[in-house]
């Protein structure tokens, strides 16, 4: 199971696109509204999601991915069940993603010492112990970064890589009419 944590003022492309990718490749995911099912993004879309974050749980947790956009990766650290999660990902080898701002949450964390990473520009200080790399999509072991909305697409198929193989990822990205 995948969760795209979804919290108010998240970034729509962000968390929407690698959704979509996922699912296209065979992977169960659920979005989880913080704060309520229903989660306004950014540029004023709603999102009506499958899952609250009280009836998220850690049963057969693969990964959580943590879109960015302000003040959506601000209120997504602020909230305890986020940040459980995020431990029980740490502590149990899952996979981590994160991308745009949202990186931060993991480096205030730690989780991102001595990891090559990247964010969105103007975060980098916030990436605690990581080794920056300004890359589109950074992997360092089980953790997955990316710079920002226009990576969300290359982002996604990185994810579906690592969860369902190169294979899957290259058909899905042919099928999506991506080069």
């Amino acid at each position: 199971m995948v969760y795209v944590l979804l919290a108010p003022g998240f970034e729509e492309i962000e968390a929407l696109a690698p959704t979509d990718i996922l699912r296209r490749a065979g992977v169960e995911v659920r979005t989880v509204g913080v704060g309520s099912r229903e989660i306004i993004g950014s540029h004023g879309i709603p999102v009506v999601c499958d899952l609250t974050e009280e009836e998220a749980n850690l049963r057969d947790l693969e990964m959580v991915i943590l879109p960015g956009g302000m003040p959506g990766a601000a209120n997504l650290e602020a909230s305890e069940k986020v940040q459980a999660l995020l431990d029980h990902c740490a502590q149990n080898d899952r996979w981590v993603a994160a991308i745009c701002a949202a990186p931060f949450v993991l480096g205030h964390k730690g989780l991102l010492k001595g990891r090559r990473a990247t964010c969105y520009p103007g975060f980098e200080g916030e990436l605690t112990g990581a080794v920056y790399t300004a890359a589109a999509v950074e992997q360092d072991g089980r953790y997955i970064t990316g710079k920002g909305p226009g990576a969300a697409l290359e982002f996604g198929f990185r994810l579906a890589e690592v969860l369902k193989g190169a294979e899957t990822a290259r058909r899905v990205r042919e099928g999506m009419q991506c080069p």
